[in-house]
């Protein structure tokens, strides 16, 4: 396992240019983290200049982007929006790639309150299927998420509930399209976050560690303090065999402790999932 992390916390910080993403890369170097995490509204200059530079301030803190996250809204009911969306999604991979990063999650859409289950389910499978198709020679990997709603969002995912997000997977299988397994969405509107995991193991290629306070909402707490049964999950994982990038979602908004307490929970908690599963 390599531990990544996306700065919740500093969100607001970074976007408003009182933190520099060099400044975040230094700090996880720092914390001893395997690579870190961009969100693509940390990237308001996108062209390839202002991208090579941002990714030589990573680099020159001895580090790597692991995975940037993104928000494609293929739910909305405009189809120029559409359109659009898959357009500037493009652009985003294309950023990715010049950022050196591995993998970009991905989103299905907003649940917009015109938009129907199956007409929504209909145009989350197309939007995606054709970016993947678009993106397949970028060198970065789509991970698709159970997601729940980022604040540059007006409403929810459209998939927040797991029984939508599950009929997108299945009609989204085979076409080369990963998942992103998201832990506290998993804890909070899942009835049983175990067996959702276990239904989209196959296509696991990343990891989000979330924690939430509650179920039935998403509310970020440290890793470790809430909800999230993140020790079975891990053993789960362990079991299956998967050994990929676990990407904090670190949202605990206690600066650079936070993200060292979650970095400690997350490797503690993973190395005592593999020695349980050690002794079976």
């Amino acid at each position: 396992m390599q531990l990544s992390c996306l700065p919740v916390s500093f969100f607001s910080d970074i976007i408003a240019g009182r933190m520099t993403v060099g400044e975040w890369a230094q700090m996880g170097a720092s914390l001893g983290l395997d690579g870190i995490d961009l969100s693509i509204l940390f990237v308001p200059d996108r062209s390839p200049q202002a991208v090579k530079a941002m990714r030589r301030d990573i680099e020159a803190a001895g580090i790597r982007v692991v995975m940037v996250t993104s928000y494609p809204d293929f739910t909305h009911p405009d189809p120029v929006q559409r359109a659009r969306e898959l357009d500037l999604e493009e652009e985003v991979f294309r950023v990715a790639a010049d950022l050196g990063a591995r993998y970009v999650r991905v989103t299905d859409g907003q649940a917009h309150p015109e938009t129907g289950r199956a007409e929504g389910i209909t145009w989350a499978v197309e939007g995606l299927s054709r970016l993947v198709e678009r993106v397949r020679d970028s060198g970065v990997i789509p991970v698709f998420e159970n997601h729940a709603k980022p604040g540059a969002w007006q409403y929810t995912d459209f998939s927040q509930s797991p029984d939508i997000f599950l009929e997108i997977v299945r009609q989204t299988e085979g076409i080369g399209l990963g998942i992103n397994f998201d832990t506290g969405n998993a804890a909070a509107y899942a009835e049983d976050p175990l067996a959702l995991l276990n239904a989209v193991l196959h296509r696991v290629v990343t990891v989000h560690a979330a924690d939430t306070a509650v179920k039935g909402e998403l509310r970020h707490v440290l890793l470790g303090t809430g909800v999230t049964p993140f020790l079975e999950l891990f053993e789960h994982l362990v079991r299956s065999g998967w050994d990929g990038w676990i990407c904090m979602e670190e949202a605990a908004y206690q600066g650079r402790e936070g993200v060292e307490k979650a970095a400690r929970f997350v490797r503690q908690t993973w190395e005592e999932a593999k020695r349980r599963a050690a002794r079976d």
